[in-house]
């Protein structure tokens, strides 16, 4: 069965301010772009992700606390997200990982709470949806002494080549966004040409980082399809192609 149509596997639909979640949902199936993932950073996003997802078939969420975010962290959020992820909608744990970009200052609570979220997806036999921002070298270190079951989903990837492979190595996905389409990106064009296309996802994280030729606009899950094609170009293969592996390895990774 050819599956030409896409997935956004990591887009903050919630935030997205100038559309309504209507509107978003109808270009996105205008573009064939057919299910969403749209991640928790906040803890009073938990809620209101989880909603969406129970509300629009097509749409799907993840749980859990940004780094950023990592000094709300408490036992009734754990609870919250052990409760709701009985859904079959929550299809993983995330965003979770560091961030040593905005605040150094609780670099270590940054690590206790992804270490205890990678935790319960475990538990959960949740994948995990892993935000990694000038912290490689950490975010590595922990996902291979903590992580025992989860799949990885290595999200806005931002790091070398050399990096993209020792992550592929250890089996984990690299999810590419709008970046790739940046005419200064090479090494993001760089790893999109080299890693393999069984270990490939397409996301937008709208309302960040929209691609050309709607850079300045706010993103939205209907552009997609132009990192698919800019992938698709580097690659020297044809766009279906690019729609099909990475909807399979989406739908495979996240059981949707």
């Amino acid at each position: 069965m050819n599956k030409n149509y896409l997935i956004d596997t990591h887009s903050h639909i919630n935030m997205i301010e100038n559309l309504s979640i209507e509107e978003i949902l109808k270009n996105a199936a205008e573009n064939n772009v057919k299910k969403i993932i749209v991640p928790a950073a906040e803890a009073n996003d938990i809620e209101v992700v989880f909603e969406l997802s129970q509300k629009y078939e097509n749409v799907y969420c993840y749980l859990g606390i940004h780094p950023s975010e990592a000094k709300d962290w408490n036992d009734k959020i754990e609870e919250k997200i052990r409760s709701l992820a009985k859904s079959q909608k929550v299809v993983g744990i995330g965003e979770i990982g560091l961030d040593y970009y905005w605040d150094k200052s609780f670099i270590d609570l940054q690590k206790e709470v992804f270490i205890k979220q990678i935790e319960i997806a475990n538990e959960l036999n949740l994948p995990v949806n892993v935000h990694d921002r000038d912290a490689h070298r950490d975010t590595f270190d922990i996902l291979k002494e903590h992580n025992k079951n989860s799949k990885v989903i290595m999200h806005c990837f931002s790091g070398s080549p050399e990096f993209a492979n020792e992550c592929i190595k250890e089996g984990w996905y690299i999810a590419l966004g709008g970046v790739v389409t940046f005419k200064n990106a090479k090494k993001m064009k760089e790893v999109a040409s080299i890693i393999p296309l069984e270990k490939l996802l397409l996301e937008t994280d709208a309302p960040y980082l929209t691609p050309v030729p709607h850079r300045g606009e706010e993103n939205q899950p209907a552009y997609i399809k132009f990192v698919a094609e800019e992938i698709a170009g580097l690659r020297g293969i044809t766009f279906e192609e690019v729609a099909q592996i990475t909807t399979q390895n989406a739908e495979k990774i996240l059981s949707i």
